[in-house]
């Protein structure tokens, strides 16, 4: 799910508002939630660092995932230390925080026509036996079997 967070600074009140919106559908955005905290206090947490940070914005209804918090705590840096920059929109996919998948490779020392002469090679004496043996294994029925299992 795309997701668009605004960092807005209402510089005179000492408010910073972040607003989560995502992307429902293709070209559908619809407003997620809109949380307020003290200015200061956010500027501060982000000259601190990461775990500061994330403890600050990290709420009930805000408690973005670990992924997301680093990326609001890197691109946030340079908003929270110029005091005249207002507005800060950063982007996230949730799809960055599932792990690539490898693409399999056989090894090239790996011979597989010497993994397959093993199977399949099966003389006549064995065929032979696994036919003789066939009446062993068929199930018998009699006409006085009333059995519900019969075939």
């Amino acid at each position: 799910m795309r997701q668009k967070i605004r960092f807005e600074k209402n510089i005179k009140a000492g408010i910073l508002t972040i607003l989560e919106s995502s992307e429902v559908d293709p070209g559908v955005v619809r407003p997620l939630l809109e949380e307020q905290y003290d200015l200061e206090q956010a500027v501060k947490a982000s000259e601190e660092g990461f775990d500061s940070f994330c403890g600050l914005i990290r709420r009930r209804s805000f408690f973005p995932t670990t992924d997301m918090c680093e990326k609001l705590f890197e691109k946030s840096a340079a908003f929270f230390k110029n005091a005249k920059e207002a507005k800060l929109i950063i982007e996230y996919d949730d799809a960055e925080a599932f792990p690539t998948e490898e693409e399999f490779q056989l090894e090239d020392d790996v011979e597989i026509d010497k993994i397959l002469e093993g199977d399949g090679d099966t003389n006549e004496d064995e065929l032979k036996e696994i036919d003789s043996g066939a009446g062993e294994d068929t199930a018998k029925f009699t006409p006085e079997d009333n059995s519900e299992h019969e075939n």
